[in-house]
């Protein structure tokens, strides 16, 4: 089972954006069995759900946020997950540390998998409501990338049996 963490800041606007749209295009595109979390860099919003001006968003797109709570990036997840995906470089500069040595999963940002010139999705809390749609067309986009990057792989690997 492929699993995949998005990371931002606060973990309230483009890490649960971006978990409610992945897990929606990738259902949509026959991906299932999928481990689909997010985090943030920082614990200050630890227990509360996404910012309602994501929710609001993204839910006029058809995408659910039902059961996002905000917790911190630990450790842990890099047991856990094989994909650890950063909103921005300095979301990255900030859980790079934190990968163990040995880890052999993909730590990186998700623009990367737009095919983009973008490298950082824009943090849209203090903006206006065109930021949170602004970051969901992005998230859409490297979310396309990161599935397709997906079933490459797992067409691609040997198969058990």
């Amino acid at each position: 089972m492929t699993s995949v963490l998005f990371v931002c800041l606060g973990n309230i606007c483009r890490s649960p954006s971006a978990q409610a749209v992945f897990e929606k295009l990738a259902a949509e595109a026959g991906l299932t069995g999928l481990d689909v979390d997010s985090a943030g860099t920082g614990g200050w919003h630890k227990g509360e759900p996404p910012d309602r001006r994501s929710r609001a968003a993204g839910e006029s797109r058809g995408y659910r946020f039902d059961g996002q709570t905000a917790r911190k990036i630990e450790r842990s997840d890099f047991a856990r997950f094989d994909y650890v995906i950063a909103m921005s470089s300095k979301n990255l500069a900030e859980i790079s540390p934190k990968a163990p040595k040995n880890w052999g999963g993909h730590l990186g940002l998700f623009m990367d998998f737009a095919g983009s010139p973008d490298t950082d999705v824009p943090d849209p809390y203090y903006g206006g409501e065109q930021g949170f749609e602004t970051v969901l067309d992005m998230v859409e986009s490297a979310s396309r990338g990161l599935i397709a990057h997906i079933i490459e792989v797992e067409r691609n690997q040997p198969s058990s049996g």
